[in-house]
């Protein structure tokens, strides 16, 4: 995996353009603000100068972020504000709505306010470029894993399938129609999408976690009761995903960290600190994004060639 990627780029190799039979693809899971650690890998990627050794990106709610960003050419600049005040005093997460009948999380915000004037998101960019955008959602009615990339045809498509990866059930309102389906956050059906990629005809898999090795998906009781009547009404079919998402993880567990020769994983390393999907702590999502980055360069020995 390393020599493919590492070849790729010091031959000059260009998307789209390929000769060494490869189909190389990026995984990038979420998790709320706990995507500031695929956060931190991803820009180390592109501080390496190996985005254009990739074929195709794929993303999970906060995931996806990551990959878009990525691919507009200016994950340098703002794969770190994560961690920007500006960002978090914009309102896109705000409890008080909820007491309004609103909504917690409103990614409207986070699309078409903070990614158009805070910090501009070139989705020109993202459409033309010649590695593949695969943004992951959860079908609502039927709960089965749904690859966006084909219902992605501009701009406003292009918008859509970012709320749609990380429509949280009840925390993000109802569930975003995009097509003719409508779609909730592709954790509960694929938190890790290496699997879509595979599926897809990857040869080979770089897959960035944001769970450490000793964190596990522990269902409670008391949030499904509490969600019950959101999947009642609007995504009856995701509940199923959501029941099973945490088996659906632990498989994820073994089968990414079997070694197997065409996927490798990058997680953040024991001990560093958690944080919580729905976390304001700058400081701990600043520390997040440089683990992350740190990891990165060390799983791929690549820290002396930066």
């Amino acid at each position: 995996m390393v020599d493919v990627l590492l070849a790729r780029r010091d031959s000059g190799s260009r998307p789209g353009a390929r000769t060494d039979g490869h189909r190389v693809a990026l995984a990038v899971e979420g998790g709320g603000n706990r995507a500031a650690y695929s956060a931190g890998m991803a820009l180390a990627i592109d501080e390496a100068g190996l985005t254009d050794s990739f074929d195709a990106v794929y993303g999970t709610s906060g995931g996806a972020l990551n990959a878009a960003w990525l691919l507009t050419g200016e994950a340098q600049r703002y794969l770190p504000t994560w961690a920007s005040e500006e960002v978090a005093s914009a309102g896109v997460t705000d409890a008080r709505r909820m007491l309004r009948g609103g909504v917690m999380i409103d990614l409207r915000v986070l699309v078409e306010h903070v990614y158009e004037h805070i910090t501009p998101m070139d989705f020109d960019a993202i459409l033309a470029n010649p590695i593949s955008f695969h943004p992951v959602a959860t079908d609502a009615r039927t709960g089965q894993t749904g690859d966006l990339a084909p219902l992605i045809k501009d701009r406003a498509t292009l918008q859509t399938a970012l709320r749609a990866t990380a429509c949280l059930p009840l925390l993000s309102g109802r569930p975003v129609r995009l097509g003719d389906r409508t779609w909730v956050d592709g954790g509960l059906s694929e938190a890790v999408p290496y699997r879509s990629a595979l599926a897809a005809g990857a040869t080979h898999v770089l897959v960035l976690r944001t769970r450490r090795e000793d964190q596990r998906l522990i269902p409670t009781r008391g949030e499904g009761v509490v969600l019950a009547p959101y999947f009642f009404a609007f995504a009856r079919g995701a509940r199923r995903s959501y029941v099973v998402r945490h088996h659906i993880y632990a498989d994820d567990d073994r089968q990414l960290s079997a070694g197997a020769p065409r996927l490798m994983q990058v997680r953040p390393p024991v001990g560093s600190p958690d944080v919580a999907r729905l976390s304001q702590d700058l400081d701990a999502i600043r520390e997040a994004i440089e683990i992350g980055r740190t990891a990165l360069h060390e799983a791929l020995g690549i820290v002396d060639q930066i």
